[in-house]
């Protein structure tokens, strides 16, 4: 079975007011940095964006949110994903988590105990993170439908089939950088970290 790594980076950014995909915390990109962090894992990896963003990733192998999906959300990565690449399961990443790294998501896909449609972290308010996440292709058909029928949520797909949860060790490996009030927060974590 293909597991493909899939660098999300398909939001609109309104919240931070620039490309989160763009932001450095080391020394590269985010989006350069989550395909590194997957590539160890994964047979190939792939930027996921939309298509204002395809001409800031020429150098990169991308797959840009086709004309049906775009505009629903992170759903339009994974049913993009799945619609190129009927036959391979996905291991996706959002470039807004910062402290994700090879051995946590090593740590989260030798958890995976069943042989479940999808698996993804988990945090203390009882919701899942769909952009760390692990969905098999029969995952693919369940998310067509949803689309089908105009539901958009990823969470909600995500509860409903009873996704296995994942808790990491620490709660910032979940922390997303969504505003440039949490953008400085990272830098001063990684400051601290780097002090010591």
């Amino acid at each position: 079975m293909a597991l493909y790594g899939l660098a999300v980076c398909g939001g609109k950014s309104s919240r931070m007011g620039s490309d989160k995909s763009q932001l450095q915390y080391f020394g590269i990109p985010q989006a350069d940095r989550v395909l590194n962090v997957l590539s160890p894992l994964c047979e190939d990896v792939f930027l996921s964006c939309n298509s204002s963003q395809s001409a800031n990733f020429e150098n990169h192998k991308i797959i840009t949110d086709l004309p049906a999906y775009q505009d629903i959300g992170p759903m339009a990565a994974l049913l993009s994903a799945f619609e190129i690449y009927p036959n391979a399961d996905f291991l996706i990443a959002g470039c807004d988590y910062p402290f994700i790294t090879t051995e946590v998501f090593r740590g989260f896909l030798s958890s995976i105990q069943k042989v479940p449609v999808a698996a993804a972290f988990y945090n203390v308010e009882g919701t899942y993170e769909p952009l760390l996440a692990w969905y098999a292709r029969e995952a693919a058909p369940l998310l067509f439908e949803r689309f089908e029928s105009g539901r958009y949520s990823l969470q909600h797909f995500l509860r409903e089939i009873n996704a296995e949860k994942y808790i990491p060790e620490s709660e910032n490996i979940m922390l997303s950088v969504d505003t440039p009030e949490i953008c400085e927060k990272v830098q001063a974590l990684l400051n601290v970290h780097d002090d010591k």
